[in-house]
């Protein structure tokens, strides 16, 4: 049996949305030898509550804790708070033994087996993500001169990605983030997600949105893109990692897209165990 490292980064505000993530992953996933490991500054106040929760589905559950003082020599302001650097570096934080983990972000909900993206051989490269493109390849031109990074294949998404750890490891360095952040923070509109395609875009694979990492704002978007084929039965049957991205959130009431009732529903039986 494949054992399957997933890696999230909540706080306590988010714990609910994280357990309907980690349900829709479980009920889906070929394969339920999980170890979820969730990177957090100080133990979460619901640890409890999680703990419970996993073991109740046979879910091994790792809290890794940063710590108060593992980013006091990074810069950090309003608009980049420490927590931008969790992912980037959570390399170093993790057990040595682990090769490879899958982290997602806690809005996302999983439609199909994540075993496929988990298996994928990366050979040299980093991570895999997606990229959400449009007809225009103009947003990808305008992010390569702002991050400065022309060998990139896209502008990746850091929502889903698939890391690399034995790679990454020898290759992600604490100093080299802290120090492209210092010199070009004032050029950054998406923090982590600037680092990580500005140092690393290059040595990311590309995978696909509408399978990986299918942005639930742009379902219109998407049928445009595919002629039509991708509507909601074709989601529902294909894609694996539906991604509620920006502002508005399925768990809200006002939440009236057409993704609404199928998050609703996993949240029910999440809210069961």
């Amino acid at each position: 049996m494949t054992k399957l490292n997933l890696l999230y980064s909540i706080d306590d505000a988010y714990v609910d949305q994280f357990k309907v993530t980690i349900y829709s992953v479980y009920q889906m996933s070929s394969q339920k030898q999980l170890h979820v490991y969730v990177l957090q500054k100080t133990l979460l106040s619901k640890h409890e509550e999680i703990l419970q929760f996993c073991q109740t589905l046979g879910i091994h559950y790792h809290p890794v804790v940063i710590g108060e003082e593992a980013f006091s020599d990074a810069p950090t302001t309003d608009r980049y708070p420490e927590t931008i650097y969790y992912r980037l570096l959570a390399h170093e934080y993790l057990p040595q033994d682990l090769d490879k983990i899958l982290y997602m972000d806690a809005d996302i909900l999983c439609l199909n087996d994540i075993l496929p993206l988990y298996e994928t051989d990366l050979r040299d490269k980093l991570y895999a993500a997606a990229s959400h493109i449009t007809d225009s390849n103009i947003p990808d031109l305008v992010n390569k001169l702002r991050l400065g990074n022309y060998e990139a294949e896209s502008y990746f998404n850091s929502g889903v990605l698939m890391i690399n750890l034995t790679a990454v490891r020898k290759e992600v360095k604490r100093q080299d983030i802290l120090n492209y952040i210092a010199n070009k923070g004032h050029l950054l509109v998406l923090p982590d997600q600037d680092v990580l395609n500005a140092l690393y875009g290059h040595k990311t694979m590309l995978i696909p949105d509408q399978i990986y990492n299918f942005d639930a704002r742009y379902s219109i978007l998407y049928q445009a893109r595919s002629g039509g084929i991708w509507d909601l039965d074709w989601v529902i049957g294909h894609t694996v990692f539906l991604h509620f991205c920006g502002r508005d959130k399925p768990w809200k009431k006002e939440y009236r897209s057409r993704y609404a009732a199928l998050y609703k529903h996993y949240q029910h039986l999440a809210q069961l165990i």
